[in-house]
């Protein structure tokens, strides 16, 4: 908490009593994470372009967990009840599901893709290993680069392997077509 206040320019008095613990102020900073992560569901979902939308979450989401390498896994593992962002997950995923439908309608979206694969490009994304918090960003911007890639729509496109049930099933009235069943 001491070293946290002195890289804040701030006594640890005033630390303390904002936070007075531990878990709070790494509540609050896992928080602030995945407020992060909702503006750029929206922000993609706000682009007139599906795709180039889509494309901005891919890059802006395994940016900012380059930036926060392991943080979200910590936290999780040391605070497992801090926080109940089931709500707020939903939230996100049901946009980023709907911001994937439409990139599909334009053609520019692989058919098959499905919101596991977004979920399997976060995990891989991940597990990026480098010398430097530099090298791990410019890694994930590649690697995120190269998952666009992969997901454009190509007519000469192989049909992907059928996809592992990574995310838990969006809650929505109506039918869902990127929500599998089974």
């Amino acid at each position: 908490m001491r070293e946290i206040a002195r890289g804040a320019e701030v006594g640890p008095a005033t630390l303390y009593r904002h936070f007075p613990t531990k878990e709070l102020l790494v509540t609050e900073a896992f928080t602030d994470q995945m407020r992060a992560c909702y503006v750029v569901a929206d922000e993609g979902l706000a682009d007139p372009d599906p795709w180039r939308g889509f494309c901005l979450v891919i890059e802006k989401v395994c940016e900012l967990q380059a930036r926060d390498h392991g943080f979200t896994a910590a936290f999780m593992s040391t605070y497992p009840n801090a926080i109940d962002f089931t709500a707020d997950r939903e939230r996100t995923l049901k946009s980023i599901a709907e911001l994937a439908r439409r990139a599909k309608e334009t053609g520019h979206l692989r058919a098959d893709f499905v919101l596991d694969d977004l979920i399997l490009i976060l995990m891989a994304n991940s597990g990026i290993q480098a010398t430097s918090p530099a090298a791990r960003i410019a890694a994930s911007r590649r690697f995120a680069a190269l998952a666009i890639q992969a997901l454009r729509a190509s007519s000469d496109a192989s049909p992907l392997p059928p996809a592992a049930r990574l995310t838990p099933a969006l809650s929505t009235r109506r039918r869902d077509p990127d929500k599998r069943t089974g």
